[in-house]
C-alpha cells in the first residue's frame, strides 16, 4: 500500500512505497530470538500443565506477541536497510532475547527482566518513531502511542518487582492496555484520536510478516518432534507418535497457508483500509492460532514421552486443546476477512470437545491420532470462499 497524505518532505528514514514491499534479511533475522521464545513458552506449558500455568503461560505469549507485532507495525514503516533502523532492530533484539531468556522464571525471580524488557521495547521503539516520524502525518500517531506505552510499561515494571498473583494481575494489565489501546485508537486527551485510515501500512507485507510468526510456531512443533524422538528408542510407538505429531503439524500448516494465507494477504493489500484488517485479523486474531500450536507441540512432547499411556487430565486438554484453539482462531481469521462463518472449523471444535468427554479412556497416541485427524478433515472439506485453493 501506498501513503495516501503525502507529507512534503518524506522522513529518511521511511520506506519507498514505489514498488513492492519485500520483507528484508534483518526482519528475518530478527524473528530468530522469537523461534527461541515460542520455545521457551512450549517448555514452559509442559513444566506447568495446569490451569494455573496455562494461564500464566497465554499471558507470557501476549507479552511475546505484543512486541513482536508492534515492532512489525514499525518496519512496516521504516525501511529495514537503513543503518539507524538495523540498529533500532538489533537493540530490540537484545531486550527481546533476554525477555526469551527470563520466561521460565518469569515468575520467579526473573520477573523484573520480563517486565523491563517489555518495558524497554514498547517506549524505546516509540520514542524512535516520534523522532523519526517529525513533520509526518503518522507523528501524531505516535506521539499517542506512546502515551499508552508509558502507561503499560508501568504496569510491566510494577508486575516484575511484584510477586505471586500480583505480578501476573500487573503484567495482565500492561497486555490489556496495549490491547485496547489499538482498538480505541489510542485515544488521548489533547491529542486525539488515531483511525485505522490513518494506519498506512503495506498489507502484503505486513500480512507475510505474520504468517512469518506462524511458521515460527509450527518450527517448534517439528523441533519438539524430532528432538524427542532422538532420544527415545526407535519402536512402532515411538515412531507412530513420530508421524502422528508430523501429520498434526503438516494439518494446521496446510489449514492455514494452503487456504487461506495467500488469499488473505492479496486481501489486505487491496483492501482500501488496511490498517482495520491489520488490527483485528492478524494483531488481534494470529496469537490465538500461535498459542494453538504452542499447545499442541506441548502435547507432542507429552505423546512422544510415553506414548502407550491413558491420557491424564492435563495432557488431554493439551492434545486436544491445542487444536481447538487453532481452529478457533483459524474461523475467527476467515469471519473477519470474508465475513464468512467456517461451520467446518466449528464442527471440528466440536467433535474436539466431544473427544474431550471420553479422553480418560483413550490412549495418548490414539488422541492424538484423533486431534489431527480432525485437523486434517477440515482442512481437506474447507475452502476459501470465491477463492481457488492452491494445489
Amino acid at each position: 500500500m501506498s501513503i495516501t497524505s503525502a507529507p512534503r518532505q518524506t522522513p529518511r528514514l521511511l520506506r519507498d512505497r514505489s514498488g513492492t514491499q519485500r520483507v528484508t534479511n534483518i526482519e528475518l533475522f530478527f524473528d530468530l530470538v522469537y523461534v527461541f521464545a515460542v520455545t521457551q513458552l512450549s517448555h514452559y506449558l509442559l513444566g506447568h500443565a495446569d490451569l494455573r500455568g496455562a494461564l500464566r503461560a497465554g499471558l507470557l505469549l501476549l507479552m511475546v506477541w505484543l512486541v513482536w507485532a508492534y515492532t512489525t507495525w514499525v518496519t512496516n514503516w521504516l525501511d529495514p536497510d537503513l543503518m539507524a533502523v538495523r540498529l533500532l532492530l538489533v537493540a530490540l533484539m537484545l531486550a527481546s532475547l533476554a525477555m526469551s531468556v527470563s520466561l521460565p522464571r518469569a515468575f520467579g525471580d526473573l520477573g523484573l527482566w520480563v517486565g523491563g524488557a517489555y518495558a524497554v521495547q514498547q517506549i524505546g521503539r516509540t520514542v524512535f518513531m516520534v523522532i523519526a516520524l517529525r513533520g509526518h502525518p503518522l507523528e501524531a500517531n505516535f506521539q499517542r502511542i506512546l502515551v499508552w506505552c508509558v502507561a503499560s510499561s508501568a504496569f510491566a515494571i510494577a508486575g516484575g518487582l511484584a510477586h505471586g498473583n500480583a505480578r501476573a494481575l500487573l503484567w495482565l494489565g500492561a497486555v490489556c492496555v496495549d490491547l485496547i489501546g489499538g482498538l480505541a485508537g489510542f485515544y488521548t486527551p489533547g491529542l486525539g484520536r488515531s483511525r485505522t485510515s490513518d494506519w498506512t501500512i503495506e498489507g502484503g507485507h505486513f500480512a507475510e510478516r505474520c504468517q512469518a510468526f506462524i511458521l515460527i510456531a509450527l518450527g517448534e512443533s517439528i523441533v519438539i518432534i524430532g528432538a524427542t524422538l532422538t532420544s527415545k528408542p526407535v519402536n512402532a510407538p515411538n515412531v507412530t507418535a513420530f508421524v502422528v505429531g508430523f501429520a498434526g503439524a503438516v494439518a494446521m500448516w496446510w489449514l492455514y497457508f494452503d487456504q487461506s494465507a495467500e488469499a488473505a494477504a492479496e486481501k489486505i493489500a487491496r483492501s482500501a483500509d488496511p490498517g482495520r484488517l491489520g488490527r483485528s485479523a492478524y494483531h488481534l486474531i494470529h496469537p490465538v492460532m500461535v498459542a494453538g500450536i504452542i499447545v499442541s507441540a506441548a502435547a507432542d512432547d507429552k505423546v512422544l514421552s510415553d506414548p502407550g499411556v491413558t491420557a491424564t487430565t492435563a495432557t488431554g486438554w493439551m492434545i486436544l486443546g491445542g487444536p481447538a484453539l487453532f481452529l478457533a482462531g483459524h474461523a475467527a481469521f476467515k469471519f473477519v476477512v470474508w465475513r464468512h462463518v467456517s461451520w467446518t472449523r466449528i464442527a471440528g471444535i466440536a467433535v474436539l470437545a466431544l473427544l474431550g468427554l471420553a479422553a480418560k479412556a483413550i490412549p495418548e497416541l490414539g488422541l492424538a491420532a484423533c486431534a489431527a485427524g480432525v485437523v486434517a478433515a477440515v482442512a481437506a472439506c474447507d475452502r476459501v470462499p470465491g477463492v481457488r485453493p492452491s494445489a
